[in-house]
């Protein structure tokens, strides 16, 4: 599956319930929008468009059986905000181990 962009995956998951949602497909496996609705507290409209934005950032998918339409959660789509999430990890591990070193320096 093709990488989507860091920012889709930021803004869909800044929402509350986007991020409910994503968490309880994560945790639970396939479900329907009607069920997603009632665990989400919010109307089926609503879901809906939560479920659309986080299709827009490949973290979920669907199917259609009948009438019903089952989404599933798409973990390894969080893969550009773990990227980014380790690069900027990297970049501020070091600069506390140079402030560390200053400090040290200041002590001494």
């Amino acid at each position: 599956m093709p990488r989507t962009n860091a920012n889709y995956v930021f803004r869909a998951l800044a929402d509350p319930t986007r991020r409910a949602i994503f968490e309880e497909l994560t945790r639970q496996g396939e479900q329907t929008v009607h069920a997603l609705t009632r665990y989400a507290g919010v109307s089926q409209p609503a879901v809906s468009k939560h479920l659309t934005v986080l299709k827009r950032a490949k973290l979920v998918r669907h199917r259609r059986e009948g009438r019903e339409t089952h989404y599933r959660a798409q973990p390894e789509a969080l893969g550009p905000m773990v990227d980014w999430m380790e690069k900027y990890g990297a970049f501020w591990r070091d600069r506390f181990d140079r402030l560390e070193t200053v400090l040290e320096r200041m002590d001494a």
